[in-house]
């Protein structure tokens, strides 16, 4: 297999820091981006580079892309990992923190692609990996700004998918479902303190308590199933269009694509009234 760079976003920590290693096992040159560099020291046992890069901060990405091609002359693979969840009722998130979720998971993602596309259209060749989600395709209660943001990465991700097949850059997304990672449990926490003190307080709490219990699962899908995914991404020589793996993810499209909106919203507050029961075990 062919040695490829790839340079890879919010490797810090969780799915990012295991695509990292895996990649770099498969004997690819792997470029290794995030905010926290003292989480990846590591990484660079491994012959990982590590970048410190800020999806937000406009210099740092394009610092970042041009050290990675100065040293390599190309870069085969981006991989966009970078994101968060805060959650939420619409009414309670406040817009700096909407633009803050909004900035990081789509906008930071789109620069990225804008400053690495030139040189894979000169190179002839390239792959953009999304990490998008099964949340750009069903929306839960409470999740509103995390759903408006996945739901741009897919419509990015289709749309990019078309106009860059004639430069021979292939686009392809990973949507997980659910992952035992931090991410769930920080989400639960955004959307207690949101809540706390307003008019959705409890029903907001009650979705919380549902979220961290069944983010402390020991029956989640490992970060594992979704770097074999990505590892597909990269590897294959015609890349799908959409990876859809991980704990649950083929069963919520199954049921969102059958239920009608009213049955979906049943589904949801029961969910809801699922989570007080929790609280109380």
């Amino acid at each position: 297999m062919k040695q490829k760079v790839i340079l890879i976003t919010g490797a810090s920590s969780g799915i990012g820091y295991d695509a990292a290693l895996t990649l770099a096992s498969e004997g690819h040159k792997v470029y290794a981006a995030a905010r926290r560099m003292e989480l990846m020291e590591p990484l660079k046992a491994k012959g990982i580079v590590t970048i410190r890069m800020d999806v937000t901060d406009e210099q740092s990405m394009v610092d970042g892309v041009k050290s990675v091609l100065d040293a390599e002359g190309r870069i085969d693979v981006l991989v966009n990992n970078a994101g968060y969840g805060y959650f939420g009722a619409v009414e309670n998130v406040a817009m700096a923190e909407a633009r803050r979720q909004v900035e990081v998971n789509v906008f930071g993602l789109a620069r990225l692609c804008q400053l690495v596309l030139p040189a894979m259209r000169e190179q002839g060749s390239g792959r953009i990996v999304n990490i998008a989600s099964v949340a750009g395709r069903v929306v839960l209660p409470f999740g509103g700004w995390y759903h408006v943001t996945k739901y741009s990465v897919e419509a990015l991700s289709d749309a990019m998918r078309m106009e860059l097949k004639p430069f021979g850059i292939d686009v392809a997304m990973i949507e997980p479902g659910a992952i035992k990672t931090d991410w769930g449990i920080i989400a639960a926490r955004h959307l207690r303190e949101s809540s706390t003190g307003t008019a959705y307080e409890t029903d907001g709490t009650s979705f919380a308590d549902l979220m961290h219990w069944g983010y402390s699962s020991r029956y989640l899908s490992a970060p594992r199933v979704i770097t074999r995914a990505i590892c597909r991404a990269v590897d294959s020589r015609r890349p799908r269009p959409r990876y859809r793996t991980g704990r649950g993810a083929h069963l919520l499209l199954f049921l969102h694509s059958v239920l009608t909106a009213r049955c979906w919203d049943s589904l949801m507050r029961w969910g809801v009234k699922l989570g007080k029961r929790v609280a109380k075990n």
